[in-house]
């Protein structure tokens, strides 16, 4: 694991390096000079994405007890967040958001980290859509859990990497990564928020069909005794 953290603070450490030393010899030329300023700070923005990523597995991986930290959390209000957290990128692209959440699902546990869980899957998808398509997210009871579904339509994942997909800094596409923004965490840092809460997060996908990320938690308690008694 150190390792790859190493290798992967490297490449951006390393590629704004290169870049202010480009700048240096451009000085006499402001256009060029504009083009490897942007470059920098697609850079910066990448080696940020990748130090707030690292934050939040750490905070999954060591915090206190997640009791200590639990409440009634109402899934269809974390959804909207991260809908609309993703919103302006989702327009840039012509992409729709839509949602079709039951409200009265409601889980136990912390709503930071459901709300990271979510707002990873929901980014990835729609970093993986082409444009004029949709992302969709359920969410609904399903006996004892609560079911959350995010479908988009994109390019999907091949069978051979669906078994690794949510192993830390692992690329399907490391080139389509990158140019997107992404760490190669995400994913990992859902499996570990799911696990947490003493859940699950599996994928669907079909390559050219699009990818479902499911991630399935338990109902808070007091509904699970509804559930039961329904």
């Amino acid at each position: 694991f150190v390792a790859n953290v190493s290798h992967e603070l490297k490449t951006p450490v390393g590629a704004l390096s290169l870049l202010a030393e480009a700048v240096q010899s451009a000085s006499d030329d402001p256009e060029a000079v504009r083009r490897f300023a942007a470059r920098m700070q697609q850079e910066s923005h990448r080696l940020t994405s990748l130090i707030q990523d690292l934050i939040d597995l750490s905070r999954v991986q060591i915090d206190a007890p997640l009791a200590a930290t639990a409440e009634q959390v109402h899934v269809a209000e974390v959804v909207a967040d991260a809908l609309d957290r993703s919103s302006a990128a989702a327009a840039a692209r012509r992409i729709d958001l839509i949602a079709d959440a039951e409200e009265d699902a409601v889980v136990r546990g912390d709503r930071t980290q459901l709300a990271a869980a979510l707002g990873n899957l929901v980014e990835n998808a729609v970093n993986y859509s082409p444009e004029e398509t949709r992302v969709a997210v359920t969410v609904k009871r399903a006996g004892d859990r609560v079911e959350i579904a995010v479908t988009d339509q994109g390019i999907g994942i091949p069978e051979r990497d669906l078994e690794r997909i949510f192993e830390r800094f692992y690329r399907v596409d490391p080139a389509r990564s990158r140019a997107t923004g992404g760490t190669g965490l995400g994913l990992s840092i859902v499996k570990h928020i799911a696990a947490t809460h003493g859940g699950e997060v599996t994928v669907w996908s079909s390559e050219g069909n699009g990818s479902t990320f499911t991630l399935r938690l338990p109902l808070s308690a007091d509904d699970r005794g509804l559930a039961r008694a329904g």
